[in-house]
């Protein structure tokens, strides 16, 4: 290689460093703070590798796959099923899950875990607040129309009394 070319290849070298750089700091305007290099580094990689994704059809919101590990696997699954099924390019697409999501076992579903019950418990006696703690709910003599049952409430630990709705 001659002292040009390599001059050259530096160049584009940091230009495509630039890019990184200016890219994070554009996304992280929106959060008031910038980014530490190590972030601008890993920011790609860290979307490609630590979601779960889901693919879906556009046209019947139906799921052909969940729990798929990484962009990368879940863009060449969803051409797959996209072939098999005989879609077109726009029906077929794919999203990352919410929720937790798990690095292995089952593949970033959530649909083991259990949901902690939150709101009146089943039987209509107890209600959990935002802090986990367990009260009982008090019913009133007057009936609400609007919600097709009596009032309700709990009173917290300091004496405050609090509607549930």
């Amino acid at each position: 290689m001659t002292h040009h070319d390599l001059m050259v290849e530096e160049f584009l070298k940091r230009q495509a460093a630039a890019r990184k750089v200016l890219l994070a700091i554009n996304r992280s305007r929106k959060r008031e703070t910038l980014p530490s290099a190590h972030q601008i580094a890993d920011a790609p990689l860290a979307v490609s590798e630590e979601h779960s994704f889901y693919i879906f059809r556009t046209d019947t919101n139906a799921v052909l796959a969940r729990g798929i590990q990484g962009f990368e696997a879940a863009k060449s699954r969803a051409n797959e099923l996209r072939k098999s099924h005989g879609l077109k390019w726009d029906e077929v697409k794919f999203k990352a899950e919410r929720g937790n999501q798990s690095s292995g076992g089952s593949g970033g579903s959530t649909a083991a875990v259990p949901k902690k019950q939150f709101g009146v418990s089943r039987d209509g006696k107890t209600f959990p607040n935002a802090s986990g703690q367990t009260s009982r709910v008090q019913y009133a003599r007057n009936y609400n129309p609007s919600k097709g049952r009596r009032f309700r409430g709990y009173t917290d630990a300091q004496g405050n009394y609090h509607d549930i709705d």
